[in-house]
């Protein structure tokens, strides 16, 4: 029988890190201005990192304790100095990790071929920060492109693309996507788009990559064609030609037949005239049409505190916009996570169901009146936290008698003090500010006493500080709610 003392073991490694008599190779991480650095000890690298074996390998001794310098200006010293405690003590905790540290750490992770590392902090992305994804899904996918190794974050992203392909091919970002994402999309039988309107995006996207191909097609030369032929050649076969509509292979295709080989051209014109006589090109199947499933209809709103005009004009505000939203036009969609006449009042509850969710709306529906008051976090709600919280995109808002013509917005002005997450959150709730709007309770229900505060002071002597823009009460102080929802603010697109 084998006893085997793996966390003792993971344990006295980690205590090496603090070892600075034996070490004999420093790391300098981050930018000139930003650099910090770190020591470690060759043979623990050399076999637990193949890029710093090879690093090591190539690295001559350059200081008077014959110690190896690796330089690395490209990674933050906050990630390296997790991926480092993960080499020697091959330990990473997550519970405390923002989600966008977490993408950043798996990206550098997949850098330094930290495959085992790399492959678990993306499934657990997709597994338990989905939403994120989604939320920042087109940086997301750019970036994913990078060093094309994140395989399960490619199929989570296209399986999107194909049922909502505009979120890419719509993006002012279309031009600068990268050839494999490219390629990736185009392989997908169930890519819901016209054959032609692909072709058109195609032309678009390789005709970006070369700006120096004159802008009238008329006066294009041969080697034009053939440049953006070169451009384009991995993804001209995946184009379903014999598909297309022949108005749209006249119109659209034809123009272009120089970039396409003159087999296929000369087999599409065969097939038109004798569509049952075999041909030499591959004729690839048609895309398939994927079935819409249509959602149980539900006659309860979206919500029961707010409306669709609400939502226009907070989605106004949060995209800074000089005019509001309409209901019609709206980009948002608000997508409920907590609503407390259903899942409870606890202010522990809040932070149970909300932790790790960001761009969050919380409305709340005053006591004897028919006010409305709410905030904006675009960050994360972390329930381990216990500090304040920065941000300069936080806003705080209420609707007087639920009305929008009386509506204030109240942005944050002292962005080191936009949020402050408790210590005690069996009696606190979301804080925005220092008593701008925070929700309490001393018996954990925050519709049984009057805790729940919005105030404001610019009083030099008073305790209360201002630091959000102004009161979004006209009567500041205590009051209580009938009832609470919290949304993620999602973009329909998605």
């Amino acid at each position: 029988m084998a006893f085997k003392f793996l966390e003792k073991l993971s344990r006295d490694f980690s205590e090496l890190l603090n070892d600075k008599e034996e070490y004999n190779v420093i790391i300098e991480i981050g930018q000139e201005q930003n650099k910090k650095t770190f020591t470690a000890h060759s043979a623990v690298l050399r076999y637990r990192s193949s890029y710093f074996n090879k690093e090591l390998t190539n690295t001559l001794p350059n200081d008077d304790n014959n110690n190896k310098i690796i330089t690395n200006p490209n990674i933050s010293s906050q990630i390296f100095e997790i991926i480092l405690r993960y080499i020697y003590g091959g330990i990473v905790d997550t519970e405390n990790m923002d989600t966008r540290t977490m993408y950043d750490f798996m990206v550098v992770a997949s850098e330094l071929e930290f495959e085992e590392l790399s492959e678990k902090l993306e499934n657990h992305l997709i597994e338990s920060k989905a939403s994120w994804l989604r939320t920042h899904f087109t940086f997301v996918y750019h970036s994913i492109f990078k060093n094309n190794k994140f395989q399960n974050l490619e199929k989570f992203c296209n399986d999107i693309i194909v049922k909502h392909p505009r979120i890419i091919f719509e993006s002012a970002e279309f031009t600068s996507l990268h050839k494999f994402a490219l390629v990736s999309i185009l392989k997908r039988d169930d890519l819901q788009m016209k054959e032609s309107e692909i072709w058109d995006y195609l032309i678009k996207w390789g005709t970006a990559q070369t700006p120096t191909l004159p802008k009238k097609l008329e006066e294009w030369s041969d080697e034009n064609f053939n440049t953006l032929k070169a451009t384009l050649q991995q993804c001209l076969p995946l184009v379903r030609y014999f598909h297309i509509s022949n108005s749209d292979v006249m119109y659209k295709i034809k123009p272009y037949k120089k970039i396409l080989d003159k087999q296929l051209w000369n087999d599409w014109k065969q097939h038109l005239i004798l569509p049952d006589q075999p041909i030499k090109s591959i004729i690839l199947p048609p895309r398939l049409v994927l079935k819409q499933e249509l959602p149980e209809r539900v006659n309860e709103p979206f919500s029961i505190i707010i409306n669709e005009e609400h939502a226009s004009m907070i989605s106004s505000w949060i995209d800074n916009r000089p005019t509001n939203y309409s209901s019609k036009n709206n980009p948002y969609e608000f997508q409920l996570i907590l609503r407390g006449s259903k899942d409870g009042f606890a202010p522990r509850k809040f932070w149970d169901i909300c932790d790790g969710h960001d761009n969050t709306i919380v409305v709340t529906k005053v006591k004897g009146t028919n006010e409305i008051i709410g905030g904006f976090n675009p960050l994360a709600w972390d329930k381990t936290k216990t500090s304040w919280v920065k941000t300069n995109k936080s806003f705080i808002f209420s609707f007087e008698d639920a009305s929008i013509q009386n509506s204030i917005i109240s942005r944050v002005k002292s962005e080191d003090l936009a949020l402050w997450y408790p210590n005690n959150k069996d009696n606190e709730g979301p804080n925005f500010g220092n008593l701008e709007f925070v929700m309490r309770s001393n018996v954990s229900d925050f519709t049984q006493d009057s805790l729940n505060l919005c105030d404001y002071s610019s009083s030099i002597d008073s305790l209360i500080c201002n630091f959000y823009e102004k009161s979004i009460r006209s009567t500041t102080g205590r009051f209580s709610i009938i009832d609470y929802e919290v949304f993620n603010v999602v973009r329909k697109s998605i």
